[in-house]
């Protein structure tokens, strides 16, 4: 696991290659997909984030939403004060904040 630090950036050069994985589906409890991540421009990061996450803790509880927050770093501190700018943010706010836990699936 990775100690974070406070720019993103730095904690993305920490995380493991994307290279291969062609997109995250995130899953309820009931098995829907509920949002999926594609490894394109804009969204590399994300997925790296998550990618990261699925390896560590295998399930996006509230446990792994709070270390992704760390990992993302200021683009946290911007999700808090402009919700919706940043979604895949928002969503482990929501976790940590006591939303349902997902399941991440990798797509190779």
């Amino acid at each position: 696991m990775i100690q974070p630090g406070n720019v993103f950036k730095d904690n993305l050069a920490q995380l493991p290659s994307i290279e291969g994985i062609e997109r995250i589906d995130l899953v309820d409890g009931k098995g829907a997909v509920v949002s999926s991540i594609e490894n394109k421009p804009g969204k590399q990061g994300s997925l790296a984030v998550y990618a990261y996450l699925q390896q560590t803790f295998g399930t996006l509880d509230a446990k792994a939403a709070e270390h992704g927050l760390a990992v993302f770093a200021e683009h946290t501190a911007d999700a808090r004060n402009r919700p919706g700018a940043h979604p895949n943010v928002d969503r482990l706010l929501e976790i940590v904040a006591g939303g349902e836990a997902l399941r991440i699936d990798v797509i190779r």
